[in-house]
């Protein structure tokens, strides 16, 4: 069960599995929840430590509220809603964190106060912390700040692989077919451990493996290989904002 969770959850037919795992959990099938909990750890860590500006493992508390939020965001997930379980989460994570930080302003607000600071000061600083346009802004700004940041993070393990960007898009299949066959590929690849970790040691694809496994040419593959290169970091990456992006345009 977990495996077939941390597997490329990416394409249109594993969002459908992945939305009948979730409908399991929210009915009150235990084991798959704490699945896709252990699942999504990774996920989890990374959405409280962008939000937070700074690394939190297992042991802080903002992982925990993170935790219960992502756990939050399974109950009330609805698949119908035309969003994805990582993007409507991230959001609800987000927010949870959000409601602690001016939990935690309002008491350090007030324990100010109690020790003589000037109240009119004090309260200032309690509107600007319960100003809900403020909270908006800061959603928004923390968004886009994310967004910069993963197109960094991914910029930078394309120039791991000598890709860019640039060379991204000159050298992706513009055939529909082409492209969904190279996508293929990657999947295969993401999917496979052997397979990924050739990958990431050497820096080149499997191509005798893949020979052998996939019913397509040696000079098919080496053609579109920056593309199945690219697709395949992105696949086992926890870029939120990019595979949302992304989503159906790459098949």
């Amino acid at each position: 069960m977990f495996l077939s969770i941390i597997q490329g959850i990416f394409n249109k037919k594993s969002d459908t599995a992945l939305n009948e795992l979730v409908l399991k959990a929210k009915r009150g099938d235990k084991e798959v929840m704490d699945d896709l909990l252990i699942a999504f750890t990774p996920f989890i860590k990374k959405t409280a430590s962008f939000v937070c500006k700074r690394f939190v493992d297992e042991h802080d508390d903002e992982f925990s509220i993170a935790m219960s939020a992502f756990y939050e965001a399974i109950v009330q997930f609805n698949p119908e809603d035309n969003s994805s379980l990582t993007t409507f989460s991230h959001l609800i994570m987000k927010r949870r964190l959000i409601d602690h930080f001016r939990k935690e302003a309002a008491r350090n607000g007030a324990i100010h106060l109690l020790k003589g600071e000037d109240e009119t000061a004090a309260s200032d600083a309690q509107r600007y912390v319960f100003d809900q346009a403020s909270i908006v802004s800061y959603s928004s700004e923390q968004q886009a700040a994310e967004r910069r940041e993963e197109i960094m993070e991914y910029n930078k393990l394309l120039k791991d692989f000598g890709l860019s960007f640039q060379e991204l898009s000159k050298s992706s299949p513009k055939h529909t077919d082409s492209r969904k066959t190279a996508f293929q590929i990657a999947q295969i690849i993401a999917e496979t451990p052997d397979f990924y970790a050739y990958l990431m040691a050497n820096k080149r694809l499997p191509m005798k493996e893949l020979e052998s496994t996939v019913e397509v040419s040696r000079k098919t593959i080496e053609r579109h290989r920056k593309y199945i290169i690219a697709v395949t970091l992105l696949l086992n990456s926890h870029f939120v904002y990019i595979k949302e992006y992304i989503k159906g345009e790459l098949i």
